[in-house]
């Protein structure tokens, strides 16, 4: 029998948002860990705002919201707060009444700057790496580094010379412009749009875009990210970025890194035996810096299987995160932003880790 479509609308209603979401959904996982982390980090709250004047909207939605955007792959800031407005899910994350209106998309640009100043991020990222600590998902042994390159918001047009003396744009609001025969490097041209970002390429035969790099240093037991590094994109970064990682880990004794040929350079090398780090680094057919101390031990050929999990990383941030191309100016704010998408890949991971293990709480 056809049923007939009624238009009568509801006038009240017993039911919160919380009645809309699946017992099972991930998300509720992922909410619970990420509303523990964040009452850790309630006294950095209270200093960021005055005691004084009109309430703003609490920086817990803030970073919520932030990590909505990466595990929805939501493209901008506007149109998260657009769906906001009728996605049941993103009001029960926020903790909001169905009836509650969204927040306007530059409450996130407004308390960008604040969230800088007091380094929240990079916080909320170590606060819940220890969530993963105390569940014992974490190896304190054993680690892989690598960097990619992070496409900026400038366009390759804006590359210019720094002393201006370049080939005249034409009209419009995208306007044409003649690089023929003209030789460019990051000594002489700088982009107008985002000074801080440098051309790179990520191979022989590549095209040069305007480009970050950015460095992870990945746990080998579950393939989290334990730290990450944003820098501009020179030809030493990498290996640069890897050491100041290391130099950076709380370790109780000496550790291995895996990484790719890329790496396999007498400095690293060098910088790792320095940090009592053993360097697993893939060897060059020529000139390897990597002796047969170092490849005769069964852990190596261990290192150099788990490295390429790296890769996963990389590839979640830049896909299902929407880190390929920065939506940000500077290495400060796409910083920031990496940190939360880095944040969000952890929290996925600690969530499916949780559903299919079962862990001991450790007390620190």
């Amino acid at each position: 029998m056809r049923g007939d479509a009624t238009f009568q609308t509801t006038m009240l209603s017993l039911v919160t948002t919380d009645d809309f979401i699946p017992g099972d959904h991930p998300i509720r996982r992922i909410k619970t860990v990420v509303e523990r982390t964040l009452t850790k980090l309630s006294p950095v709250f209270a200093q960021m705002y005055s005691h004084r004047g009109r309430p703003s909207i609490p920086p817990e939605q803030l970073l919520k919201g932030s990590l909505l955007i990466a595990l929805y792959s939501i493209r901008s800031e506007r149109q998260f707060c657009e769906r906001l407005r009728y996605d049941l899910l993103f009001k029960w994350f926020l903790d909001l009444n169905i009836e509650d209106k969204a927040f306007d998309a530059s409450t996130f640009s407004k308390n960008k700057q604040r969230l800088l100043e007091h380094d929240v991020a990079r916080q909320f990222f170590e606060a819940v790496l220890s969530e993963a600590r105390r569940k014992r998902l974490l190896s304190p042994d054993h680690f892989t580094g690598d960097g990619t390159l992070l496409e900026s918001w400038a366009s390759i047009k804006s590359f210019r010379p720094r002393d201006g003396n370049g080939p005249p744009p034409g009209e419009g609001r995208n306007p044409d412009v003649d690089f023929h025969g003209e030789s460019r490097s990051n000594a002489t041209h700088a982009s107008a749009t985002d000074p801080e970002a440098l051309l790179a390429r990520k191979g022989p035969g590549k095209e040069a875009k305007l480009s970050f790099a950015g460095h992870v240093l990945m746990e080998n037991r579950n393939g989290l990210v334990v730290d990450l590094e944003l820098t501009q994109a020179t030809g030493t970064a990498e290996r640069e970025a890897a050491l100041e990682m290391l130099g950076r880990l709380k370790r109780r004794r000496r550790t291995t890194v895996g990484a790719d040929k890329g790496y396999d350079t007498k400095d690293f090398v060098t910088g790792c035996r320095e940090r009592d780090v053993s360097p697993h680094v893939a060897r060059k057919r020529r000139h390897s810096a990597i002796d047969g101390r170092t490849v005769r031990h069964t852990g190596y050929g261990v290192s150099q299987r788990i490295r390429k999990r790296v890769e996963e990383i990389f590839g979640w941030m830049k896909t299902v995160g929407g880190f390929r191309r920065t939506r940000y100016r500077g290495l400060d704010r796409t910083g920031l932003a990496g940190y939360l998408v880095a944040t969000a890949y952890n929290l996925v991971r600690l969530s499916r880790l949780l559903a299919h293990s079962k862990t001991v709480d450790v007390v620190a």
